[in-house]
Formats: C-alpha cells, structure tokens, sequence
C-alpha cells in the first residue's frame, strides 16, 4: 500500500514539474525575446530580408549603371537608405506583393574602381533593422 501512494506521489509531482517545465519555456521573461513584452503583436517586427542583388556580387559594372535588388518584410519604401562607396544614392521603389523591388544607378563619379553598394533599412526598434550589400568592379565605361 504504500508503494502505491508513493507512485501516486511521485507521478503528481511529475506532472506538475512537467507544466512548470512548460510553462518556464514558453513564457519565461516576458519581453526578452524578439516579439517584446506582453504577448503583444503591436510591439513585435518581422526582420527584413534583402536579396536579388543585381548585377551579381562580384560582376562587373559600367559607371551609371542600374542596379536592384530586393527587400522584404517593410512597411515604407523611405526606410532604406543606400550607398554606393560612401556616397548616397537616390532609389526607386516598386511594390510587388510581397516585396519592394528597389532600383538605383551606380554614381558618375566611380570610374575604374570596385564599391560596395551597401543597403541600410531603419526602424523605430534596432532589433527590426537590417543592413546588407554587395561589391561590384565599375569599369572605366
């Protein structure tokens, strides 16, 4: 008989170890993790992804040229901010569903040189910006 209380014990503790457990995992801290505090969806941001670099990393590129490239999971296009070697760039955005596609032209002044185009998107918590980019050689036109 008191084996058989002992196992009833020992298998409620069980039990309660493994909610606790549970619970501890998936509610621990409440405002460490990437969505804020609280559980609530006003708070929380989707990081964005950048990609599609066109010309490709590497290629190379006449002075002028386009180049585009990919960003997703934005609010507004006026979060992106790019350079090309230090020098601000004007860019075009487009939205197609779900993403922006986002076009510029390499500056005048890089000529026979390589530069990286590098890509900054802000927002109103460091935890919701990106940045990215890629190097291309320009060539002498």
């Amino acid at each position: 008989m008191k084996k058989l209380k002992l196992l009833v014990i020992f298998f409620t503790v069980a039990i309660f170890n493994m909610g606790a457990a549970y619970a501890a995992e998936h509610h621990s801290g409440h405002g460490g993790g990437a969505k804020g505090g609280g559980g609530s969806s006003a708070g929380t941001c989707g990081k964005p992804h950048l990609g599609k670099f066109l010309p490709p990393h590497l290629a190379t590129a006449a002075p002028e040229s386009e180049f585009s490239f990919l960003v997703f999971n934005i609010d507004k296009p006026d979060q992106i901010a790019v350079t090309v070697k230090n020098i601000p760039v004007e860019v075009t955005s487009e939205f197609k569903d779900p993403y922006y596609l986002i076009k510029g032209k390499l500056p005048a002044s890089l000529v026979n040189t390589a530069a990286r185009i590098n890509i900054r998107v802000r927002a109103k918590s460091p935890h919701c910006e990106a940045e990215d980019g890629w190097l291309l050689k320009i060539s002498d036109k």
